[in-house]
């Protein structure tokens, strides 16, 4: 059974920025590496499983924003952004970047701020960067390690993972959520949790594709919507996002639908079933486009309609047209001067409310990130530590968080993660 000071139980963005920010700290109160051991298992053969697929290969690493826009931008539930205030203010965007920046990895922002390595540099090299700083604060990271089980023993925790035991004064729980379970993310975390005595809210996807049952036309697999309105509407109730969609084989994906995928999986469960629909010209208002529809028939009565629709100011993809008019019933060779009074509104409809289908599921496995986890009322924001354990500290995914698209979740992560390791060092001075 081997004795270590500061155990940490995952091996991504959360779980290695916590052992860097605990080495620092107890290096700042002049604690000896040799009397202050940190080690962290991970089931996977490399670290940062997850951070290596993030944007396709490119890392969104962050969001370049002040902490409390960040929170503002990234973070709509407004107990979540409660939660992470301390966090995001204690290790804020900038202080990622300079840390990757002196590892050699330089990062810029997008005009939306979306924060990317710049040319030359992938997600790969945010990983080596990441464990580079680990070795270099004399950090034993153990791959290929699965932990089975965790015992709380009178001033201890007994962690096995297979044949071996080791036993840790601190604890860092820091294993993911559930998405993405080919990572290593399928729940071992919250099962531990849970039997420490946490509670654990339900996981549900989030930054997830949305199937429908009725699967779009083959003709429109790839085809995206730029910038128009999602809505999602069931029981009376309606919730939407603005953003581009794409047209999948089974349903629907892209930054609208994975940000709108948190609310459409709860409107599901809740209401047993759900509906999509898509605003094609969300800056107008219904009366506003029928007065620009009635003006270019005024002006050129003789233009077809389809060809109106083409050359429009924000116009829906040309693949999309026929469907768009099939759905209002209007014919594909009309005029604009032929097009009656009932046409004319149907198709207003239809451009306002164009119907995506029936949700089938919002597929959990397939999320960027999962919703749920350990409650946060049980976890102390200062300082990420449990409020029922002592010396067990919670940082990442597996906590009941979800942030949008667009790096906020790996900023959590990490800010996350550095305040777990640095709190959790600070028992080690006492």
């Amino acid at each position: 059974m081997k004795r270590i000071d500061m155990l940490v139980v995952g091996g991504g963005a959360a779980g290695m920025l916590a052992a860097v920010a605990a080495r620092e700290a107890a290096r700042k109160r002049q604690i000896p590496d040799k009397d202050f051991s940190i080690v962290i298992l991970e089931r996977n053969a490399l670290p940062g499983a997850k951070i290596r697929i993030s944007g396709g290969g490119r890392c969104n690493v962050t969001h370049a924003a002040e902490p409390d826009e960040l929170l503002a931008r990234g973070f709509l539930n407004r107990s979540e952004q409660r939660f992470l205030r301390h966090a995001l203010h204690t290790f804020r965007s900038d202080d990622l970047l300079a840390l990757l920046d002196r590892q050699g990895v330089r990062c810029e922002a997008r005009p939306d701020g979306k924060v990317f390595p710049v040319a030359g540099f992938s997600a790969s090299d945010v990983v080596h960067a990441l464990e580079r700083m680990t070795e270099e604060r004399a950090v034993t990271m153990e791959t290929s390690c699965t932990v089975g089980a965790i015992e709380r023993l009178e001033d201890a925790f007994a962690v096995t993972a297979g044949e071996r035991t080791f036993t840790a004064a601190v604890l860092i729980l820091a294993t993911g959520g559930v998405s993405y379970p080919s990572t290593g993310s399928r729940g071992d975390g919250l099962l531990f949790a849970r039997r420490l005595g946490h509670t654990i809210v339900k996981p549900s996807p989030a930054l997830a594709p949305v199937l429908t049952m009725e699967k779009p036309s083959p003709m429109l697999a790839g085809v995206s919507l730029r910038s128009v309105a999602l809505i999602a509407s069931a029981g009376g109730k309606q919730v939407g996002r603005r953003g581009d969609v794409l047209f999948t084989h089974r349903g629907f994906s892209g930054p609208a639908v994975l940000s709108l995928s948190r609310a459409v999986a709860e409107l599901f469960r809740t209401e047993g079933s759900c509906r999509l629909f898509a605003d094609m010209f969300p800056d107008l208002t219904p009366d506003a486009l029928q007065e620009t529809l009635l003006l270019e028939t005024k002006r050129n009565g003789a233009k077809l309609v389809r060809k109106f629709l083409q050359h429009s100011q924000g116009a829906p993809p040309s693949a999309l047209i026929a469907v768009i008019m099939h759905q209002a019933g209007v014919p594909a060779d009309v005029q604009l001067s032929g097009l009656a009074r009932a046409s004319r509104l149907s198709l207003l409809q239809t451009l306002k409310r164009f119907p995506l289908g029936s949700v089938k599921a919002v597929p959990l496995e397939e999320g960027e990130v999962s919703a749920g986890g350990v409650s946060l009322t049980e976890v102390n924001p200062k300082t990420m530590q449990s409020r029922l354990v002592p010396a067990l500290f919670f940082a990442g995914e597996l906590l009941d968080y979800a942030g949008e698209i667009g790096g906020f979740n790996l900023q959590a992560a990490f800010s996350v993660g550095y305040l777990a390791g640095r709190s959790a060092a600070g028992l080690r001075s006492r």
